[in-house]
């Protein structure tokens, strides 16, 4: 995973919650927050929270007297997240998954939508995770199946390959979508001390109003703008039209609407 891959900072909040969220992150985040009403969790640990989607629906779901920490270790995507909600419920804190600041056994699950693609020492922060729960306690985590199963990142990314020929930008291949080997995810949970793993492959739609919207998302709300801008920072619009012709010459010049897939693991302690 390249340094970059980690840097969600200037505008990329912003676009990344505007855009992004709806077009790949708010289904899945309801899914874990239906999984964690289903298991009755009442003291809940959410890591790598982003800007809060999953944060929200959890929110929305769980009972008056469940408590929820929301940890992100980069600042500025909590800093954004504390502004979309205000529940005295919450409690936001700056923490790396693979430390966590926190007391054994103080929570009834962890959750993390997206985020363990993103930690360099995976079995770590499993480690992390189980000595947090209670026995009985699960974690609760989802990965993006290989890229060609998710067809917008799919096509953005053979666009700015097209783009940049000698060095292409993969980041979306690299690390999103670089996680999928569910063996590997079974043997590291198992290392980290987890014996009872389900998984589960999920699809969805990716909808957008139009090819734009989806290429905004991707080209300027997620690290791939980091990749895009060190290749040439004045050529970011044009990695984003570039992109937006992509999708419409596959999907459409209207409202878009594209697969996308991803792999729901469960651990209990």
């Amino acid at each position: 995973m390249a340094e970059s891959d980690r840097v969600f900072a200037g505008s990329i909040p912003e676009f990344y919650d505007r855009h992004f969220v709806p077009l790949i992150f708010a289904p899945y985040a309801a899914d874990l927050a239906r999984r964690l009403q289903e298991a009755k969790a009442e003291r809940v640990l959410e890591t790598a929270a982003g800007t809060g989607v999953v944060t929200r629906a959890i929110a929305a779901r769980l009972p008056s007297t469940a408590r929820i920490t929301a940890t992100d270790l980069n600042e500025p995507m909590l800093s954004h997240a504390r502004t979309t909600l205000a529940d005295a419920r919450i409690t936001w804190k700056t923490a790396d998954a693979q430390t966590l600041p926190f007391d054994d056994q103080s929570f009834d699950a962890v959750v993390c939508q997206f985020g363990v693609m993103f930690f360099p020492d995976k079995v770590k922060a499993y480690k992390e995770a189980r000595r947090v729960l209670k026995p009985g306690g699960r974690f609760l985590f989802n990965v993006w199946d290989k890229i060609s199963d998710n067809e917008f990142a799919d096509v953005v990314t053979q666009a700015l390959a097209e783009m940049f020929p000698s060095d292409p930008p993969l980041f979306m291949a690299r690390t999103p979508h670089g996680h999928h080997d569910i063996a590997r995810i079974r043997a590291d949970l198992k290392t980290a001390g987890f014996s009872d793993v389900s998984t589960e492959a999920k699809d969805e739609r990716s909808k957008a109003p139009s090819p734009h919207d989806v290429a905004v998302a991707y080209c300027e709300g997620s690290p791939l703008r980091n990749e895009i801008e060190a290749r040439d920072k004045a050529r970011l619009q044009e990695a984003t039209s570039r992109a937006a012709a992509a999708i419409a010459r596959r999907f459409g010049a209207g409202p878009v609407d594209g697969r996308i897939r991803a792999i729901i693991i469960t651990a209990l302690n």
